[in-house]
């Protein structure tokens, strides 16, 4: 029981670690030498000391624009204010399991698996998240069409709704037409005389 306590809390702080640029997922440098219980230069040190073991997917030098953006979120300072004097690396999934590997402390090795398990669970999120709007997306359609059907058997039916028009009531029964009447009595006329 024990272990799962401890397990929990971790993988919720380095999720709330883990941001999203160029695409992908990333943790920064500082986060995780935190994580890995080095300091950053030295994180950093044994990853360019490592360079062919770090390629451009693993790890990459932020921009001073994605910097930028992500300031507000992580709360840096500015430079000149006691703040970082260079641009952080931001390490992927596997680079930051590859920093583990190169920095062979034995709290980094235990600490990697719950850095892969906080992005594993944060792209199963992120799977979960476009499955539910590709459904949503499907429903929308659904809904749509059938809103085009009821409107269609709407005013099919309409014209059933509407009370009858007001028409000349025909009488039951058999009448004699005046024409006719008077049609019979003017050939009568002409026989008589």
């Amino acid at each position: 029981m024990p272990k799962k306590k401890e397990i929990i809390p971790a993988t919720i702080r380095i999720e709330s670690c883990i941001y999203e640029v160029r695409g992908q997922k990333i943790i920064l440098d500082a986060d995780l030498a935190k994580l890995y219980g080095v300091e950053t230069k030295i994180l950093n040190k044994a990853m360019k000391r490592n360079a062919e073991r770090f390629p451009d997917d693993f790890v990459f030098q932020l921009k001073r624009e994605e910097l930028g953006a992500l300031r507000f979120q992580i709360g840096t300072s500015k430079t000149g204010r006691g703040g970082r004097r260079y641009l952080p690396y931001a390490y992927t999934e596997h680079g930051a399991i590859m920093a583990a590997n190169v920095l062979n402390s034995l709290k980094a090795v235990q600490m990697s698996v719950f850095v892969v398990r906080a992005f594993v669970k944060m792209r199963d999120q992120l799977s979960a998240t476009q499955l539910m709007e590709k459904r949503l997306a499907e429903i929308e359609r659904a809904l749509l069409s059938h809103d085009v059907a009821l409107a269609d058997i709407y005013q099919k039916i309409r014209p059933l709704l509407l009370p009858p028009r007001e028409s000349k009531k025909k009488e039951i029964g058999f009448h004699v037409k005046e024409k006719r009447a008077a049609y019979g009595r003017k050939k009568a006329q002409k026989g008589k005389r």
